[in-house]
């Protein structure tokens, strides 16, 4: 039987991507495997929102080739397109259009033997359609809303590589989200590259969806994957408020928590309207998760800067933290910015703010201990389940329980590594 290995790289975006290849080449005939062992085909799908992003991208592709010198090596996705200069080490090449047309480029290949290129292009045209009924290997299932960014923030190549914004059929979504609830689906996480900017092309909004989403019987919980605090409006907070299938759980990028620093990143916020919009929010649900992402060593970042920041996150009590070094990415505005942070200073920041971002979650977690919540159980290992609550909580138990499934859990003790222990009520 052919074999094909898949490597996914980066965001949630790109998951959804592979899983609809996945989908493609089974229904083509190909057993899929781990992308660590020997297979006639590779699927690599890119990253580039980082330096860090670019090497384990090329890493992989050289990995892979490695693996198997006679094997097909497709490259996909954002380093694809940052990097057009890879053709020599990719049998087929496509950067963030035409990624459907993936088994047809292999196959025209296979036949001719001549690399399939799709030339890069700065305008991405139409969303480009896929369409999931199952999720293969996951308890929650992700739907593709939207892919693009208009904002350029000086530090990010995402817009470059992206594109503007565009957003999937209203009606399609819906009838994808019903497919995959009648395959036994409780939570979706709508996932995009804005995702919150959905609609703003087809004459549609995002608190629009949510609302026609939240309606779609069976579905017991839906996610988003990400939301600027900046698209929480008024529409936004009351679909929030009236339909508890939304989760108690929003990811809201900060990135600084210093007005002088947002400034120079070009964000669309100060702290200020940050603030405020949070105490909006929990006014709406008290206990819930807010994570965040915070970069630091940003050019010109003093150290009373990043003090300003810390403070800031303690101050908002976020559950989460993830923390990224500035990286500089070529043809962004950042690029021409002076004052740029030295490597050394940039990790011990990453080191005070991680370790502030550990304190902030036992914090959380340590609330709910003696309390009963909704556990969606995702794995089995050793005797233990594993799963997530509504606010993204992790709990383990070695009570019997059904995967894949909402059990309600009495939380007993907090564990290392943020992790809760739990018991099912007799």
């Amino acid at each position: 039987m052919k074999t094909v290995g898949f490597c996914t790289l980066g965001c949630k975006v790109n998951t959804y991507e592979s899983a609809y290849l996945e989908e493609l080449f089974q229904k083509d005939g190909y057993q899929v495997k781990d992308y660590h062992q020997p297979c006639d085909v590779y699927v690599i799908n890119t990253c580039t929102v980082t330096n860090e992003s670019d090497k384990k991208s090329r890493k992989m592709i050289r990995f892979c080739r490695k693996l198997n010198k006679e094997a097909i090596i497709i490259g996909m996705g954002c380093f694809i397109e940052a990097h057009p200069e890879l053709v020599d080490e990719l049998d087929i090449r496509v950067g963030n259009r035409g990624k459907k047309d993936v088994l047809k480029l292999l196959h025209t290949y296979q036949q001719t033997k001549r690399k399939q290129i799709i030339p890069i292009q700065k305008e991405k045209g139409h969303f480009e359609d896929m369409f999931l009924t199952s999720f293969h290997g996951r308890t929650r299932a992700f739907v593709k809303i939207q892919d693009g960014c208009e904002n350029f923030c000086t530090y990010c190549i995402i817009p470059y590589v992206r594109g503007k914004c565009r957003s999937k059929d209203f009606k399609t979504i819906l009838k994808e989200i019903k497919e995959l609830v009648l395959n036994g689906y409780q939570e979706v996480v709508l996932t995009g590259i804005h995702t919150g900017h959905y609609g703003v092309d087809i004459n549609h909004s995002f608190a629009e969806l949510l609302e026609a989403i939240c309606q779609i019987d069976g579905l017991k919980r839906l996610r988003i994957s990400s939301i600027e605090i900046t698209e929480l409006g008024d529409d936004f907070l009351k679909v929030f408020k009236e339909n508890p299938i939304i989760v108690d759980h929003l990811h809201i990028p900060l990135q600084a928590g210093c007005d002088r620093t947002l400034k120079r990143m070009g964000r669309k916020y100060d702290l200020s309207y940050f603030e405020n919009k949070v105490a909006q929010i929990r006014k709406i649900r008290p206990n819930i998760a807010l994570t965040t992402d915070v970069i630091v060593g940003f050019p010109e970042e003093s150290e009373q800067d990043f003090q300003t920041t810390l403070d800031t996150v303690a101050r908002i009590g976020f559950m989460k933290v993830h923390v990224f070094p500035f990286s500089l990415r070529k043809g962004t505005a950042a690029e021409k910015l002076k004052g740029h942070i030295d490597e050394h200073t940039k990790k011990e920041r990453v080191r005070r703010l991680i370790q502030l971002s550990d304190e902030l979650e036992d914090q959380y977690l340590k609330k709910f201990i003696g309390k009963e919540e909704d556990v969606l159980f995702e794995t089995l290992k050793d005797g233990v389940y594993t799963g997530h609550t509504s606010n993204y909580m992790k709990v383990v138990t070695s009570d019997e329980v059904s995967l894949h499934t909402i059990e309600k859990i009495t939380i007993t003790e907090l564990l290392e590594n943020h992790t809760l222990r739990g018991s099912k009520q007799k």
